[in-house]
């Protein structure tokens, strides 16, 4: 019975990083766009919702490259640095999805809620590495 609930959880988890997350970032910047009068108020938080959306774009990235070279091999070097790069965009958008917290602005809760949940996902990946 355990062994079920293990699964369900990872099945949450894995369907919220491939499914919601991704739309979370295409409704993100489909509502910056829309809204061109708060686009100056929001520098901070798009400069991290960039960066969340970069780690995602990253992340994608390197399943089509792993896919196309038959997979890495077990602690590849350009898999960690793929692993470091993802980490460290996922903190930079924290970092300025935080300072962009300040002001009231459209991807005011996209940008930390994006960048944390692709923190995680980078560290997921690493610590199953």
């Amino acid at each position: 019975m355990s062994e079920l609930v293990g699964k369900s959880i990872a099945l949450m988890f894995g369907a919220s990083f491939f499914f919601v997350l991704p739309a979370v970032m295409i409704w993100g910047w489909a509502r910056w766009g829309k809204r061109k009068e708060e686009r100056r108020a929001s520098l901070f938080s798009c400069i991290g919702f960039a960066l969340a959306t970069s780690s995602g774009l990253l992340a994608i990235g390197s399943f089509l490259y792993s896919v196309a070279i038959g997979g890495f091999p077990f602690y590849d070097h350009r898999l960690l640095k793929i692993y470091v790069w993802g980490l460290l965009l996922s903190l930079g958008g924290i970092l300025f999805a935080l300072l962009g917290l300040v002001r009231p602005n459209p991807l005011r809760w996209h940008a930390p809620i994006c960048s944390v949940a692709m923190l995680v996902f980078w560290f997921l990946m690493a610590v199953g590495e």
